[in-house]
Order: C-alpha cells, then structure tokens, then sequence
C-alpha cells in the first residue's frame, strides 16, 4: 500500500494513548538541537566498543509488506553490531501519525518513523537530515530517483528519505476479460473501462453478483482520474482551489453513476486499519469482481497466475494518463537523542541500499527509489518471468506530482469528506465538490 491510501478526515488528536519508545528522548530541548552537527560520529551510532544503539521503528504495513519489513529488519539487525532496530506495527499510516503526535506531545518519540508532514518539519517535530546523511559512507544521494528524494525536502532542507515509491495501477482477473473477450491492452480509456465492467457485471433481480470493477475507497482514486482529465487542485498562482471545475465534477459524477445508479461498480469502505482495501482485494481474488484499482504495493498479495496489471486510463479526447506517483517517506522526530539519530540513519541507508529497495520492489511491486535498483541482478531476473513489475515504473513516467497541502492538511480533508458523499452516500459530484472548494477555499485564504 502506499502514500496514496486514504486520507483521515479526522484531525490529528493529542490526547491519543502514547506509546512508549524505548529509543526515545525526553528532553524536549532536543528538538533545536537537530539543526547542528551530530555530536557522535556519523560513521558509528554507538561508542566504540559499547552496547548497540537500540531504536524503535514505528510503520503502519500490514499482510505481505509488514513481513517483508520484518525480513529486512532482522537481516539488518545481524549485518552490524551497532544497531539494533525494533520494529513496532501500527493500524495504518494515519494511526502512525496519529501515534507520533502524542508520543511528540509526550516527549517519547521512536527514533524513526514512516510518516512525513511537511507542515510538522516546519514546526521543528523532525530533525533535518543533510548532517547524518553527508556522514553516511557511499550513500550517493544522485543514485535516487530525484523526483522521490525532492519529495522529502523543506525548505532546502532533506527532512525525508523516501523508502520507497509507488503509484495507483490496475489489476484484472485474467479469465474475466477473455470470458468477456476484452483485451485490456484495448483499455485505453475511462469510457472503454466503464463499457467493459459494464459487459462483465452479473446482475440478477437488481442483485449485483459480480461487479465489473472496484475502485477504491477514498479520493485517491477519484483525484488520479480528475487530474487524468486535466483538472487541477489549485490555480497556477496557487490562490484558488479548483476542485469544482468541470474536470473533476464529471470525473467524479462517472464513478458515482458507475457506483449507484449503473451499479458496475462497488467500494468496501469503513472497518479498521486497511480492512477495506484487503475486502476490495478478495472480491477480484475470490471471483467477486473482476478487477480493481490500488496500489503498485499491493503486487506482493496477488497471485498473477490469475491477474495481472495495466496502467491507469486516461480519457477521451484528454491524453495520456497522469494519475499521481510519490513516495512514501520516513523522518527522523527532532526529540530523538543524537545516538538515536546516528542509528535512525544507519538504518534508513541500509534499507535504501540498492540491493535491498530492489528486494523491496520485488518482493512488494513498489517502485526502488534507487537507478541502480534497476540494474540490480535479482532485479533484472525477477522481472523477465514477471512483467507487471514493469507497470507502476512505466506509468510513473507520465505521472503527476504529489500534492503539498499548504493548508496543513484541510484541503485533503476536504476531498476526504467529498469522496465519502459521492461514493458511499451518493449525492451528485457537483454538489460534493463545491461544498469541498468552499471549505478548502477558506482554509487557504486564511493563509494570506
């Protein structure tokens, strides 16, 4: 799963239960400290000959993606001896935030975390990173993908390392489309998608038994298509918040349509930590549905014996595709000890390693956040027997860039709670959208 997963539309709160991190700093006058040299060398997180830097690792994956992180860390709890990193699961990527605020309130913090707010960085919650990386031996920042290593900078500053990349794609059952005889290399738009779910949903006395296709929950989806469209989410100028144009109404009025009135097409939505998106998933891989939309992460859950992937339509007469690629990144919270630090980022490069983001994108479908991944010769293998991994990296080619909220977040809360009204409560686009401009229209005029 990725950065693109639902949104909360919930703001954070403080008050959450706190977990304690035992690699974590108390001494809430630390969080200045990050903007200085480290005090211990880079090259070694721990005194020579001293017990080993334990750190706490916070990330919200589930299914295949949590026990491949486990794997790499426990491979790299036994390559060194200076670090020892302890993994700690969380429901999803909000709950991690969710976490991270009261452990930041709290003043215990893990020493990493998969999370990153731009809007955090610049209240002083995450340490730069430009200091423990130029201490780091052979990292060659200019071996990452440029697009996804920008991703994570503030104001100059290196605040994120993304962990790795990834982009909304599609998957289809392979014996649905030949049953129906579609060929999805024929998918070329939204249209032609909607006219074969349409051939494909099995329907009898107004009881849908098999839906043509899923999107999934949320404005992910929905946003991916809008830009697809040529829409935008604010002007040029950055002063208007654009969300009702004509790009996205129509956009968003086809799944609605598609959801409740065609009903071609379904969501799963609610339930705890990614329960919606694993539903969403068993309808195509249990033959409830004959494909859906998710992410390039999902890949190490499905059985391409049975489906397989293509890129995201574009639409009619709009061009090519642009659905949105970026990268999920982790920070460093500015309350972590020096030490802790040192070892967040021993961590942080090891796993960007180029051998191991390209395990990673093997073993998951994420994109590497390395070039050198590419090269790497598990990688090229791996690849020739299973072209899908192929997918998300030629879609992110023309795809678009993530975007920053500069409201802090009220904007996305905005298309959170539109996305809800189309898809789940199935009132028109138009009048969802526009309520959602307003609200996101006076949170960024505030800003003036």
């Amino acid at each position: 799963m990725n950065v693109f997963k639902r949104l909360s539309a919930v703001s954070m709160i403080a008050g959450l239960s706190v977990l304690t991190a035992c690699g974590g700093n108390a001494a809430s006058g630390e969080v200045t400290a990050a903007d200085g040299a480290a005090a211990v060398p880079a090259a070694n997180a721990a005194p020579a000959g001293g017990a080993p830097v334990t750190i706490e690792f916070w990330y919200g994956l589930g299914g295949k993606l949590g026990e491949n992180m486990e794997t790499l860390i426990q491979k790299f709890n036994a390559s060194q001896q200076e670090v020892i990193v302890k993994g700690i699961v969380q429901g999803d990527y909000t709950e991690t935030e969710q976490k991270l605020q009261a452990a930041i309130a709290a003043g215990q913090v893990p020493a990493v975390v998969l999370s990153s707010n731009i809007a955090w960085a610049r209240k002083g919650y995450y340490a730069p990173m430009d200091e423990l990386i130029a201490g780091q031996p052979d990292f060659n920042k200019e071996d990452f993908v440029q697009t996804f290593l920008n991703q994570g900078k503030v104001d100059g500053k290196q605040y994120f390392l993304p962990m790795y990349g990834s982009t909304q794609v599609m998957y289809y059952r392979k014996d649905a489309f030949a049953k129906s005889g579609i060929d999805a290399s024929q998918i070329k738009t939204w249209e032609d998608l909607a006219a074969a779910a349409k051939k494909m949903t099995v329907s009898e006395g107004g009881k849908t038994s098999f839906y043509g296709w899923e999107p999934m929950w949320g404005p992910g989806n929905m946003t991916d298509a809008a830009l697809s469209k040529g829409g935008s989410i604010l002007s040029e100028d950055g002063t208007k918040v654009t969300i009702d144009s004509p790009e996205w109404i129509d956009t968003w009025e086809f799944f609605r349509k598609s959801i409740h009135d065609d009903k071609i097409m379904r969501i799963h939505s609610g339930g705890q930590g990614w329960e919606y998106w694993y539903k969403t998933i068993d309808d195509v891989m249990k033959g409830q549905a004959a494909g859906y939309t998710g992410s390039s992460g999902d890949q190490g859950d499905l059985d391409f014996s049975v489906v397989s992937a293509m890129e995201q339509p574009g639409w009619a007469g709009a061009g090519e595709a642009k659905p949105v690629a970026g990268a999920s990144m982790a920070g460093i919270p500015a309350q972590a000890g020096d030490a802790e630090k040192q070892a967040a980022m021993k961590w942080l490069a090891y796993f960007t390693s180029s051998e191991n983001t390209a395990f990673w994108s093997i073993h998951t479908g994420y994109i590497s956040v390395r070039q050198s991944a590419l090269e790497d010769p598990a990688f090229v293998t791996f690849s020739e027997s299973n072209p899908q991994i192929k997918i998300p990296l030629q879609q992110a080619a023309h795809a678009s860039a993530p975007f920053q909220d500069p409201t802090g977040g009220k904007i996305n809360d905005a298309l959170t709670i539109a996305a809800d009204k189309v898809q789940i409560e199935n009132i028109p686009a138009a009048e969802a959208l526009k309520e959602a401009q307003q609200t996101a229209q006076a949170a960024l005029d505030k800003l003036k």
